[in-house]
């Protein structure tokens, strides 16, 4: 069953139109593992043991909201260290060691265990400002839509129509706050050397191949174009303008209900790594009760107790959470 909040406040609501594949976006390395379908409004990636696959869009941009609806491959058993991403980078254009990224990275699992997530944050070549969260769903068994709005002044990472996280722009960031235009990327990856267990978990493709599927693919931003001058700022306006950029109360009530409920790392309270915090960080002092000094969760508060309450999150988490 639907949580009662996302069917009170449907995405419907931001009023955006997707973008079909071949209109927006360019195969971006393992092409034969691409797969679009015939109306371009779903792809496929696909990883076995040869190689992964992704996909990147045509058009680079300087602020904007991308987003799309994704399944996660569906192997209970065998998916820890398959890696599966959705985030703008410019680091395919700009010094490696000074690029700027925001990140959706789907970390696998293993077996009996849910998905790991996680967001980050890259500017200037700044990096570690990763978090990770557990989610309220199977992100296997139905599509989920996951958003990024990046503007001049704040970042915000959607779970639906769920902000989970924000970062706002301040002066202390100085050139740090990424800036760059950046293009849009989705890819399957193995990352068997970190994503679970520090490497502990490696992909056994005995069980591939591996499918992630993307769909009602969004492209909504202020497009770079090297050689004629865009007005940034009237597009950039445009976009802070609209109801999806907009941080109203209840949506920021959403967010801290989310961060205290499923949040389990968080960098801003990992102490032994920053003993003072990024200047980006809002340190909360009920989030920070939660977490020890390694940023990582108390044993309060596990993933465990949260897989067991998967089965009723359906039914319970619309009233206890949103």
């Amino acid at each position: 069953m639907e949580p009662d909040f996302l069917r009170n406040f449907s995405f419907a609501a931001f009023d955006l139109a997707t973008i079909p594949f071949h209109d927006g976006f360019t195969y971006l390395w393992g092409k034969e593992n691409v797969i679009p379908s015939l109306d371009g409004n779903t792809v496929k990636l696909i990883i076995h043991e040869h190689s992964g696959s992704g996909f990147k869009s045509i058009d680079m941009y300087t602020s904007g909201f991308f987003s799309a609806e994704i399944k996660l491959p569906s192997n209970y058993f065998a998916t820890a260290g398959v890696c599966v991403t959705f985030y703008t980078t410019s680091i395919d254009v700009f010094d490696r060691r000074r690029h700027d990224e925001l990140d959706f990275e789907f970390l696998g699992n293993k077996a009996g265990k849910p998905w790991q997530f996680q967001t980050n944050l890259f500017g200037n070549g700044t990096s570690g400002r990763e978090e990770r969260y557990d989610l309220w769903f199977d992100p296997t068994k139905e599509y989920h839509r996951y958003s990024i709005l990046w503007t001049e002044i704040n970042i915000i990472f959607f779970v639906d129509e769920i902000p989970i996280r924000e970062v706002l722009r301040n002066k202390q960031m100085e050139n740090n706050y990424p800036s760059k235009p950046m293009y849009l990327y989705a890819t399957i990856w193995d990352a068997s050397k970190w994503a679970i267990h520090e490497g502990n978990r490696k992909v056994d493709y005995s069980y591939g191949p591996f499918i992630a599927t993307y769909k009602n693919l969004i492209l909504k931003g202020c497009i770079f174009d090297p050689i004629e001058v865009p007005d940034d700022e009237f597009c950039s306006e445009n976009l802070k303008a609209q109801d999806y950029a907009i941080m109203n109360p209840l949506r920021r009530l959403k967010m801290q209900n989310f961060r205290q409920r499923f949040m389990s790392y968080s960098y801003c309270y990992h102490t032994y790594r920053y003993p003072v915090p990024p200047p980006e960080c809002v340190i909360v002092s009920k989030e920070k009760q939660m977490f020890n000094e390694n940023g990582m969760l108390k044993v309060g508060r596990s993933r465990r107790r949260h897989s067991k309450r998967r089965g009723r999150a359906s039914t319970t988490m619309g009233h206890m959470m949103f």
